[in-house]
């Protein structure tokens, strides 16, 4: 997630370097053309690139609100997940009969497990990385035999909440609360998963750059009668700022893809860590996440 820090200028460039290298090389194309035809090539009003200009800044205004929704949504889904996980292990601890702290403290280090765990597994990274930390070797060698790893620890909450039934060590009204949350965090990941999944069309971001590319070729056009060194900088000026706000728009609509603007899953799942660790009234609590240069993961 992107900080309110100065970004560095390398890294905004960095994202349409390649973009902007084809307009230059499109702009001395257009304008050899121009150059080598003048006679043949009739006048372009400049109410053409205009109207171009116009398109572009409708399409990328609806882009950008329908990546920034998604975004957004991604955001709201982990918030629940911070909330629910509290409530989880307070309703553990005020739920379930004296005696079980060792049961709960189980449950409550494969709640931090599954926080991270989701996390990873929504990056396309190891789910299982660090996870030693949290779980016993018997729950590691469980989620081995799936290939949803988040889900199988959520199985294994529920094993446990039918086990705490079955021994009498909860009422039922009691286990019907643990039940609605977790199936609350399934929900929870399911969200996350059908964001992760769900591809916004691709040929949407190619249109908007076909059109972009079109818009430089008429404006090219319109403006031959300008200094190639006054034309050439505004062309890569102009579609800069196109292609900055299109690459805005590409990065918010995927929040799962482990980059500076992703959701800080990593930095949400230590504080879920802390204030279950607090909960639990353990003495080893880890600190904060801290940003890495302008962004949080």
């Amino acid at each position: 997630m992107l900080l309110n820090k100065k970004i560095p200028a390398f890294y905004i460039i960095n994202k349409v370097k390649l973009d902007l290298f084809y307009v230059l090389v499109l702009s001395f194309f257009v304008l050899f053309i121009t150059e080598k035809y003048n006679g043949l090539l009739p006048e372009m009003p400049l109410t053409i690139p205009a109207f171009l200009g116009t398109a572009i800044s409708i399409l990328l205004s609806f882009k950008i609100s329908q990546s920034y929704d998604r975004w957004w949504e991604a955001r709201k889904v982990w918030g629940a997940i911070v909330n629910d996980s509290r409530s989880f292990i307070i309703q553990l601890q005020t739920l379930t009969a004296k005696g079980n702290d060792e049961k709960i403290k189980k449950i409550a280090f494969r709640q931090i497990a599954w926080c991270y765990s989701l996390g990873q597994s929504l990056r396309g990274l190891d789910p299982l990385e660090n996870l030693e930390k949290y779980i016993s070797d018997e729950d590691i060698e469980e989620l081995k035999k799936h290939n949803n790893k988040p889900l199988a620890l959520l199985y294994l909450h529920g094993m446990d909440i039918k086990e705490l039934k079955e021994f009498n060590q909860l009422e039922i009204y009691s286990q019907l609360q643990l039940d609605n949350t977790l199936v609350r965090l399934c929900d929870a990941q399911g969200k996350s998963e059908r964001i992760k999944t769900t591809v916004f069309p691709v040929t949407y971001r190619l249109f908007l750059h076909a059109i972009i590319y079109l818009f430089v070729v008429t404006l090219s056009i319109s403006l031959k009668d300008v200094a190639v060194i006054f034309e050439i900088p505004l062309l890569l000026l102009i579609s800069t700022a196109f292609f900055l706000l299109e690459k805005t728009a590409t990065h918010m609509q995927d929040p799962f893809e482990n980059k500076p603007t992703d959701t800080a899953m990593t930095a949400i799942a230590r504080t879920i860590e802390i204030n279950i660790k607090q909960l639990l009234k353990e003495t080893e609590i880890p600190k904060a996440h801290q940003p890495e240069k302008f962004y949080l993961l």
